[in-house]
């Protein structure tokens, strides 16, 4: 499938809604967590148990991206678009056939392997096109993108706790509402794969700087340098710091004011999960945004920084109020989305925008990492509390000291970031000026 060129006159405004149509579909891996007591109660799971189709989900996200990249690069976001709908779709349609016959393995292998792999190759799908139709605002073109990520789950929490509700929570409720979710989202993206183009030459705005301008680095190059390897530590730190609690959002609020005079209810927490995801989206457009006016290093300090201090405030006088926890959740949250749409324009910066979704592809291995890890920490510690009779906040009190620990270590590598040296440029690439030539003479 070669790339649709822009016809003459086609707006660029076109663009960023052709990738919100995938990044709004599956961002649904965000809601994870609305599946989790279900699962746990209908299957007879552990808290670490149900966590593994969303943690293999993100293993794969990252996997796919890094071995994927050069291939979106190469074959154009059409093709990347339609690859992630027939995988992201069809992991649905296994995980009701799992749920149906009360098979876990194929829940897992459905969600979290299949569908994984439509999560990392859908999430890099637009953003080398973006940030070529954007070089004059690569942090706000792809943060209204990867918005779309983040906020998948301020629909689908609540539609999924809603069909939840009503087709039950058993398991073949469970079956029902994983059907319903792999038919919608199949259409829905369907939109994306239809209205994404790319531009005709090299310099898509007219008015703007060229998308070639600068500093170009290869992805083969760019994993050499050690620049490369602190956006690395940063992006798993931030990440692992805020997948764990997102991953157990619903149960967490839950536990940390289980004694109160007021505890939260099933419907309270599924609202928690759409607010945490509204941070999420809200934090991908306003802070990548932000970093435009001032710099991508000074917005990684206070993701990171602030960050830290959050959960502090969390860990030591969380469960005193409601309103406290929220509003910090929600910041951390902001900051964890400014981060993922942050990181295409920091890469931007470094390398240049020649193969810039390829490197952004071998990123994202950090997320992989980082899903691991997140969600590890949290649920193995939180199991292992409940083992030693503990409960509610003293579940999660080692883990938000883990978390704050790690955001300081990538901190630390935000410091160390510097212009890559010139041994690792290159100059006008050949293969970007064969792709312009053949776009031209098209």
């Amino acid at each position: 499938m070669s790339p649709p060129i822009a016809p003459p006159g086609w707006s660029r405004w076109l663009v960023p809604p052709a990738a919100l149509s995938v990044h709004l579909s599956i961002g649904q891996a965000y809601a994870w967590s609305v599946f989790k007591p279900p699962l746990e109660s209908a299957l007879d799971l552990s808290g670490t148990q149900s966590a593994l189709p969303f943690q293999l989900g993100i293993v794969m996200l990252g996997l796919s991206a890094a071995f994927g990249g050069t291939l979106v690069e190469r074959n154009g976001p059409r093709w990347a678009m339609t690859v992630a709908l027939c995988c992201f779709s069809s992991g649905f349609l296994l995980s009701a056939l799992g749920a149906a016959t009360e098979q876990y393995w194929l829940i897992v292998f459905g969600y979290g392997f299949v569908g994984g792999i439509g999560l990392g190759i859908g999430y890099i799908s637009p953003v080398s096109t973006l940030i070529k139709w954007f070089p004059d605002r690569p942090g706000m073109a792809t943060g209204i993108a990867i918005m779309g990520f983040g906020g998948g789950a301020l629909i689908a929490s609540p539609w999924s706790a809603q069909m939840l509700e009503s087709f039950g929570s058993d398991s073949s409720g469970i079956a029902l509402a994983f059907l319903v979710h792999g038919l919608t989202y199949a259409v829905f993206m369907l939109l994306g794969v239809l209205l994404v183009r790319v531009p005709r030459t090299e310099k898509p705005v007219a008015s703007g700087p060229s998308a070639y301008e600068g500093v170009q680095v290869s992805a083969r190059n760019a994993v050499r340098t050690p620049q490369f390897w602190c956006l690395w530590i940063i992006l798993c730190m931030n990440v692992t710091a805020g997948i764990g609690i997102l991953e157990k959002a619903a149960p967490m609020i839950t536990d940390f004011f289980a004694d109160t005079s007021t505890p939260v209810s099933a419907s309270a927490a599924a609202g928690f999960v759409a607010l945490l995801s509204a941070a999420n989206m809200t934090g991908r457009i306003v802070w990548s945004s932000t970093s435009d006016l001032v710099g991508r290093k000074n917005i990684y300090r206070l993701y990171l920084g602030a960050g830290a201090l959050m959960y502090a405030l969390i860990a030591w006088v969380g469960d005193s109020s409601k309103p406290l926890f929220i509003i910090c959740a929600l910041v951390i949250l902001s900051f964890y989305g400014g981060g993922f749409a942050t990181i295409p324009a920091y890469l931007k910066d470094l390398f240049g925008t020649y193969q810039v979704g390829a490197i952004h592809g071998r990123l994202l291995t950090a997320w992989s990492t980082a899903g691991v890890l997140g969600p590890l920490i949290v649920n193995w510690i939180a199991d292992r509390q409940e083992e030693a009779g503990k409960s509610g906040e003293a579940l999660y009190g080692l883990s938000l000291i883990i978390m704050i620990g790690l955001l300081a270590i990538g901190f630390v590598a935000n410091e160390l970031v510097r212009p890559v040296h010139a041994r690792h440029h290159v100059p006008a690439p050949k293969e970007a000026a064969d792709v312009h030539e053949r776009q031209q003479s098209a």
